[in-house]
């Protein structure tokens, strides 16, 4: 009766009925991928990687502009302190202007900062969502089942790694990306308090 309690039980569960009849699963076949390499060394990357560092130089001439502008007003105000031309209210208002022109500066430079690196990451997303089915593509014709980003091994063997296959594959189906990231969505208003 038990016997045939554990058979009803296993077929309902769906459960083998004894316990040697379970099926062995194969070893599982595993690649390695080098995603930073694919980034980096692929063709679109390496485009992309020269467009964002002229961006990333305008930005900081663009800064080193603006220390300059704020140097110079300071220097100027220091100056008609030194020399008397500038006290009072005429000196309120220059070092309220000099403190406006250092926020609006600040909040330039961070902005251009954001951009810049929603611009790398929407890089890397377009390369990375190319190389995906490509990485799939070389497990199937390799028999493999897992693949690893290189960075979450302690070792492996050379033989494992198809960074190589990707980034040509790769290279022909995206040789180019935007670097431009489609514009933020509006932040949503707030909900009224409910009553």
């Amino acid at each position: 009766m038990r016997y045939l309690h554990a058979i009803v039980c296993a077929a309902v569960l769906g459960l083998p009925a004894q316990p040697g009849a379970a099926q062995q699963l194969a070893p599982p076949v595993i690649v390695i991928v080098d995603l930073d390499r694919i980034v980096s060394e692929s063709a679109a990357g390496k485009a992309a990687l020269t467009e964002l560092q002229n961006r990333a130089n305008g930005l900081r001439a663009r800064a080193t502009t603006l220390q300059n502008q704020l140097q110079a007003d300071l220097q100027a105000i220091q100056q008609g302190q030194a020399n008397k031309t500038l006290a009072g209210p005429q000196l309120e208002q220059r070092a309220k202007q000099l403190q406006e022109k250092e926020q609006a500066a600040r909040l330039e430079l961070a902005r251009g900062e954001e951009d810049l690196a929603r611009s790398q990451q929407y890089v890397v997303q377009q390369i990375t969502t190319a190389a995906n089915p490509i990485i799939t593509q070389v497990m199937r014709e390799r028999g493999a089942s897992i693949a690893l980003a290189e960075r979450a091994t302690l070792q492996h063997t050379a033989s494992l790694n198809i960074t190589n296959d990707v980034l040509a594959r790769l290279n022909t189906a995206l040789p180019k990306v935007s670097t431009t990231p489609p514009a933020p969505p509006p932040p949503q208003p707030a909900s009224p308090p409910r009553k």
